[in-house]
């Protein structure tokens, strides 16, 4: 992938994409293009035929899709498989009829089976149930691996996928109701913590900032007296004394910084084939963390001095989600973002 090959990198604004261009731009890559979702619809076919036919790009990063959390996959199923198969199918069929040299898939350690072994290997894929609150998505973004591989196959296209584990980062989504867990806990004890303060000026900026999701009206909140402003925060699960999780806290995730993941991706650009990948390559570093010790990580890390409490009435989802980093590191890549020093970092991009 020459300096000035022409790279067009789809969801630009979202974790992944934003970051994939930062990485492209540190490796001093400069002719990049971006559309946002007002100037291309990906589900419109022929916008996207009509971009693909002007613009010309050499190379594709597809990281646009919908994404959120298990109470959003679990809302909107819908939503999740109609949206990212449109996507999917419309940037990968425009690609190969225009010529594009290579095209990188951005999936999901969600396409795993709920029970598979740990750690889960590329070849454990569709050997069982998928996990029910996010089967919908889960099957959308294994139906477009199997499009790269088809189209592959059929037409000869050097077209790869990479399913990154868990991510967290710059431009996350910290709505409470779409977004993925990690934000979500960020603002849920940013919250507490500026109401056992009694800063509902810093909450009045917080919600003019972000979106919080569940159709609250923020401008009509931010209107509301102290009380009320306080009363609504609880519904939320953010208390003065008390910070509401849904589960036990007894599942395990890896999670990783967006910047590695992005550095991934334009490391398997650059360096590797379809021939060389296969199916799909996990993104992963190999190593979890139980849930309930990442919650205590985000309270200090915040400073939230009061108690974590747990809704074990709300679903767990699934009980591991290790990724196997076998293939990966035998490319000769490796994350270097810990864990706690990503989260310190987002924490501090959230608050600024």
């Amino acid at each position: 992938m020459h300096k000035s090959a022409k790279i067009y990198v789809a969801g630009h604004r979202g974790l992944v994409g934003s970051a994939i261009v930062r990485c492209l731009q540190t490796y001093g890559y400069e002719n990049i293009i971006t559309k946002s979702s007002v100037d291309l619809d990906l589900m419109d076919q022929n916008a996207v035929r009509e971009f693909f036919c002007t613009e010309k790009p050499e190379y594709v990063f597809l990281a646009a899709a919908k994404v959120g959390g298990i109470l959003a996959n679990s809302t909107y199923p819908a939503e999740f498989i109609y949206q990212n198969l449109q996507i999917g199918a419309n940037v990968i069929h425009t690609a190969y009829k225009y010529g594009v040299k290579k095209l990188l898939n951005l999936g999901s350690s969600c396409i795993y089976p709920r029970l598979a072994q740990q750690p889960m290997k590329e070849n454990y894929l569709l050997t069982s149930e998928l996990e029910s609150t996010n089967e919908a998505y889960a099957i959308s973004k294994i139906a477009v691996i199997k499009l790269c591989k088809y189209y592959n196959q059929q037409y000869g296209t050097n077209f790869i996928s990479a399913m990154p584990t868990n991510l967290y980062g710059e431009n996350d989504n910290f709505n409470m109701e779409t977004g993925h867990a990690l934000p979500m806990l960020i603002r849920r004890f940013h919250l507490a913590k500026l109401l056992q303060k009694n800063d509902f000026d810093g909450i009045k900026l917080d919600l003019k900032r972000r979106p919080i999701g569940f159709g609250i009206n923020q401008s009509e909140v931010i209107s509301q007296n102290d009380i009320e402003i306080e009363r609504i925060l609880n519904t939320l699960g953010a208390y003065r004394e008390k910070v509401i999780i849904w589960g036990n806290g007894s599942a395990y995730r890896e999670f990783m910084n967006s910047d590695d993941s992005a550095d991934a991706c334009v490391y398997l650009m650059r360096n590797k084939n379809y021939d060389d990948i296969g199916e799909f390559v996990n993104i992963t570093s190999g190593a979890d963390i139980l849930l309930k010790d990442l919650f205590e990580i985000v309270k200090e890390i915040v400073g939230f001095r009061g108690s974590i409490e747990y809704d074990t009435n709300k679903p767990n989802g699934t009980p591991r989600k290790l990724m196997d980093n076998t293939k990966i590191q035998s490319f000769g890549w490796k994350p270097r973002v810990h864990l706690i020093d990503g989260v310190k970092k987002l924490y501090e991009w959230y608050v600024q």
